[in-house]
């Protein structure tokens, strides 16, 4: 197992809270880590991600792990330490940004799709892969990249995943799972938040325990 691996302690779900606001950063993440959702991404085109970012590191502590997705330039992995945020996710393979994320001693998550991104993110230092968009790319695709990767490699599937595909992904031997607008979109009422959450992880822990 990758020793920076950041799910061997917690579940391995992340939330992608695309579009959520400074103003709810403290009442959106307090919910989802009461759920047991405790990694969490702010993509960077969402309003002031930054700020967002802070106010969840400063309220929660060590309680969840923070950081910014839709990264794609090196002053923005910067920005994201700054703020305290220990992850960096995209949607793209950019070898500039996966080291510069491990210079700064944070968790590098790239976006990729083939067996040649898989290989250039891993030898750039990249912690994770993320495949996207896993619904395009499918389990028994996956399943064939994951058979030329190193045994240790971490691998997440974001993209179109919704809970009822979890059983099928875990089938393949998937690590982990980017959940996004299936758990939270603007506007979204707080209850509504918790009420998917709550199911998004029973269902997950339901689906390791079969």
């Amino acid at each position: 197992m990758n020793k920076n691996n950041i799910f061997e302690s917690r579940r391995p779900l992340i939330a992608i809270l695309r579009g959520i606001t400074p103003l709810e950063a403290e009442s959106v993440s307090d919910i989802l880590i009461e759920a047991g959702i405790s990694i969490i991404e702010v993509p960077l085109n969402s309003p002031q991600p930054f700020e967002t970012i802070e106010r969840m590191v400063k309220f929660h502590g060590e309680n969840g792990i923070f950081g910014a997705g839709t990264v794609l330039r090196e002053y923005d992995v910067y920005r994201v330490q700054e703020v305290g945020g220990k992850i960096v996710v995209s949607p793209n393979l950019n070898t500039l940004v996966i080291k510069k994320t491990k210079e700064l001693n944070m968790y590098s998550i790239p976006g990729v799709f083939t067996a040649t991104e898989c290989f250039d993110a891993l030898d750039s230092g990249a912690d994770a892969l993320k495949f996207f968009p896993a619904s395009l790319l499918k389990e028994e695709n996956f399943r064939a990249i994951q058979a030329v990767l190193p045994e240790n490699t971490i691998s997440i599937a974001v993209g179109g995943i919704s809970e009822k595909a979890f059983a099928s992904w875990l089938q393949v031997n998937i690590n982990g799972f980017g959940l996004g607008s299936n758990l939270y979109k603007p506007g979204i009422l707080i209850e509504e938040v918790k009420l998917k959450a709550e199911n998004i992880v029973k269902f997950y822990d339901n689906c390791v325990r079969s």
